[in-house]
């Protein structure tokens, strides 16, 4: 029995670029992609307050991973074959993977879930994770600078080290170290480092990751071979900020060496004024500014709805 047509994608009026597949549409692409993440693995991987289910794996991170897959295979071979005309032979090139998107949209969670699932494709068993917190500047020098409030801006970040890193990455480096952040203490780790030893494909995952700027002629997008967008309403953005920031309270905040010690005693009331302010004034303004205008420049968005399920798929043509 003839197998049944792939599902046919919705071109947007005014949005040529992007093919947009609805749920169910961007479902039918996983084909014959097998599930092979169990529940106990995805509570491992699951951020803070995130609801995430085996069927919304199914639903969207294996199609997901199955474009990749193709990608993937597909530059490796073009880097045997540019190596053949060169002739000579070529160092071993990481698949780079950008993931973007607000604070409290649930970017780490998708990061995490895709390096489980692509390192499970026979072609590319090794997928390295690296997040842009630890390019931040040290507390010190942000406190010196005076821009401790303005955190997760552009202006934050070692973009030159960043791009430093990137670079080695992308030039076949045996060994690349990149800088590590804790969430506790709310800084750089003076005596960690995330090592890289020739992976096959990383993925660097931040709030600014496609971010342009005229100031530069080399951006950390440019080293991107696929670069994804996670989305959401503002509205729902900001309630999960919130609700973070609550199951924060009784856990991370807690630690006696957490930096928001402080927030720890708060009452439920006081914790989401809080929470809401810091929305307003820092994370929200950073989304509305810098992180939502880069939007279109990813390879891929996801749009997620209020119960967290994503509900739209739009991918850019090639």
């Amino acid at each position: 029995m003839p197998e049944s047509p792939p599902p046919s994608p919705h071109v947007l009026a005014g949005e040529s670029r992007l093919l947009t597949f609805d749920r169910e549409d961007w479902a039918d692409l996983r084909a014959a992609t097998p599930l092979t993440l169990r529940e106990p693995e995805l509570d491992q991987l699951r951020g803070i307050n995130e609801r995430i289910d085996l069927e919304e794996v199914a639903a969207i991170y294996l199609p997901l991973s199955r474009l990749l897959n193709l990608y993937v295979i597909a530059t490796q071979n073009l880097q045997k074959v540019s190596a053949t005309f060169l002739g000579a032979s070529a160092p071993k090139v990481p698949y780079v993977i950008g993931v973007a998107g607000s604070v409290a949209v649930g970017k780490s969670t998708l990061a995490r879930i895709l390096q489980t699932l692509l390192g499970r494709w026979p072609d590319h068993p090794k997928v390295d994770l690296v997040t842009t917190d630890g390019f931040l500047h040290p507390n010190a020098v942000l406190a010196e600078r005076g821009i401790m409030d303005r955190k997760g801006f552009p202006e934050s970040y070692d973009t030159r080290n960043l791009l430093r890193v990137l670079r080695q990455i992308k030039s076949g480096y045996e060994r690349v170290e990149a800088p590590v952040y804790s969430h506790v203490v709310y800084d750089i780790v003076d005596d960690e480092r995330v090592v890289l030893e020739q992976p096959d494909i990383v993925i660097l995952e931040g709030l600014n990751v496609l971010q342009t700027g005229e100031s530069r002629t080399e951006f950390v997008s440019d080293y991107f071979d696929f670069s994804i967008y996670l989305d959401a309403a503002e509205s729902d953005i900001e309630r999960w900020y919130v609700e973070r920031f609550l199951a924060l309270r009784e856990s991370v905040f807690q630690d006696p060496d957490s930096f928001f010690r402080n927030y720890a005693e708060l009452t439920d009331d006081q914790a989401v004024d809080t929470a809401r302010s810091i929305w307003a004034e820092i994370n929200g303004r950073n989304l509305r500014e810098n992180i939502a205008p880069t939007r279109e420049r990813a390879s891929l968005i996801l749009r997620k709805r209020k119960d967290h399920r994503v509900d739209r798929v739009q991918l850019r043509r090639l």
